[in-house]
């Protein structure tokens, strides 16, 4: 079977978690809302599923969990998708990059959009964009020496039981909510050089994708080129966000490789490339997707049914620190 009918399937996985997300949101803004007011008769409900907005909660709960610490009761969700996030870009690349990721969502659909508006899209010289993707690991390196190896145990500890990490949701949403000029002014830049270039903030800001592309570099997956099929029409090359000259490699093993499919959806000729375990055996894109979703959902089930999902701030609580 033709392995184009990916890309609709991978969209289609986009959109869906896409709605999710955005049904979160509005789930925990109406929570937010009822415990701030305090609006009798209203039944409050927090979404422990907005922890996955909160990386860095999750990187301070691992560390901690790593110590020793155990999984934290404050925002324990935010643990278990950071880990999660981590195990499936070990199994299956940076796919959560390409099949979960609202930011990484709404940038490719800008720059496809751009794509069809100028029939292109503009790429940094080499040098320049050796340079800028450096970034996203520095910024990286920062996380994770600051937060992981700097900070003692005791003050990881600190820290989340902190209110200030306890609430740490509610300041993610008043930061968007009330955004400052500045801010707002960064990110409509961002939005538009993704009209232009292809996944901008992805490529050169993350620090979360640049984590998963190396974590991604010991997966046994990869896309894998049949040189005896290959014509070498560099079709495949073309498509890559990510600018890697799949043309030229047998294996891709680059870290910024999204496992987005779209090299494999777009060669013209069947079998030359194929996703592959340890080389050997070949993935169907359908089996791809299926482990990509259930891999990611499973992780918040394990969290639920070991009772490191819901988080231990109680509704009397949220309302006094709402109220500070």
């Amino acid at each position: 079977m033709s392995a184009r009918y990916v890309q609709p399937l991978r969209i289609l996985v986009q959109c869906a978690f896409l709605v999710f997300m955005v049904w979160l949101g509005l789930l925990f803004y109406r929570f937010v809302q009822v415990v701030s007011f305090e609006s009798m008769g209203a039944v409050a409900v927090r979404p422990d599923g907005i922890d996955g907005f909160l990386p860095i909660s999750g990187l301070l709960g691992t560390a901690l969990w790593i110590r020793g610490g155990g999984i934290n009761s404050i925002h324990p969700a935010a643990v278990i998708i950071f880990i999660t996030v981590i195990l499936v870009s070990l199994l299956l690349r940076r796919s959560f990059c390409s099949w979960i990721c609202p930011v990484a969502v709404l940038s490719e659909t800008a720059w496809k959009g751009g794509f069809r508006l100028v029939r292109r899209n503009l790429r940094l010289p080499a040098w320049l964009d050796v340079a800028m993707r450096s970034l996203k690991y520095l910024l990286m390196l920062f996380f994770i020496y600051f937060i992981a190896i700097a900070m003692s145990t005791d003050a990881l500890t600190m820290f989340i039981q902190s209110d200030y990490h306890k609430i740490a949701d509610v300041r993610l949403m008043n930061f968007f909510l009330h955004i400052s000029p500045l801010v707002l002014g960064i990110i409509l830049v961002l939005v538009a050089l993704s009209i232009v270039l292809r996944n901008p903030f992805c490529r050169y800001l993350c620090p979360y994708g640049a984590l998963l592309g190396l974590v991604a570099t010991l997966s046994p997956l990869r896309v894998t080129r049949n040189t005896d099929r290959c014509v070498s029409c560099g079709v495949c090359s073309q498509v890559c966000p990510t600018y890697i000259d799949v043309m030229h490699k047998t294996s891709v093993t680059s870290p910024e490789c999204i496992g987005c499919w779209r090299c494999i959806s777009h060669c013209r000729f069947n079998e030359a490339l194929s996703m592959r375990a340890v080389r050997r055996y070949a993935v169907p894109g359908l089996v791809f997707a299926a482990l990509v979703v259930l891999l990611f959902w499973g992780g918040s089930m394990v969290g639920k049914l070991n009772g490191h999902w819901h988080s231990s701030i109680s509704l009397e609580e949220y309302v006094r620190l709402l109220g500070k």
